[in-house]
């Protein structure tokens, strides 16, 4: 299992489902129960494609299209950042505006094309696996062994990590109005808050990464 143990914790810490599940709390709030679960579901299976996808093809495809991993660092910096900008400066009585619209339009927004839609962009890429996660998953395709045997025992157990990484998040996500309810309104909005202002920052340290590569600042 070693190539799992290295996976995994890789992974993990790039993604960090805990917090993000604050950030998916935060952007879907005005959904329904019932598409919110929807929504979790279908973020964790693009989590998991998008995951495996940059593990086994990932070079090859950002080689196809001559995109370098720190150009899609800026890039999705700028996403994330933009993201984070956008729920940090919402104002806080526009939460139950939207929590009241959103019966009367549940029927519309339950449609299964607009949640896999919502789900992929910008919940699933670039929020939750986004530039970060591409770019340690590509890493981690690289370190790929040559050997038939190895390499057999390195395909299934990161795909094994990513399955467990992806099932980590829609436990999260699925159940994170719950841990809202547990830290009441106030506890809520400040912790929506403070992922905002930690997604913000996580854009700005992954644009940082990429034009700090590009520019040959060390």
């Amino acid at each position: 299992m070693g190539f799992f143990l290295i996976a995994f914790p890789a992974l993990f810490s790039i993604i960090n489902p805990i917090g993000s599940s604050f950030v998916f709390l935060s952007l879907t709030r005005q959904y329904p129960p019932q598409m919110r679960a929807q929504l979790a579901r279908w973020v964790a299976i693009y989590g998991f494609a998008i995951v495996i996808g940059s593990v086994y093809i990932g070079a090859h495809v950002l080689g196809f299209f001559g995109i370098s991993i720190p150009v899609l660092r800026v890039a999705g910096g700028i996403v994330i950042a933009a993201a984070g900008w956008r729920m940090l400066s919402a104002p806080e009585d526009a939460e139950p505006k939207r929590e009241r619209a959103a019966e009367g339009s549940a029927a519309v927004l339950a449609e299964r094309e607009t949640v896999r839609r919502i789900a992929f962009f910008p919940l699933a890429m670039p929020i939750t696996t986004g530039p970060g996660t591409i770019a340690v998953a590509v890493s981690l395709g690289a370190t790929r062994p040559k050997e038939i045997g190895l390499l057999f025992n390195f395909l299934w157990q990161v795909a094994l990590a990513a399955l467990c990484i992806t099932a980590v998040i829609y436990l999260l996500y699925r159940y994170s109005d719950r841990v809202s309810r547990l830290l009441g309104p106030t506890g809520t909005v400040i912790i929506q808050r403070l992922s905002s202002f930690l997604l913000f920052c996580i854009g700005i340290q992954v644009l940082w990464s990429g034009a700090s590569e590009l520019l040959g600042i060390s």
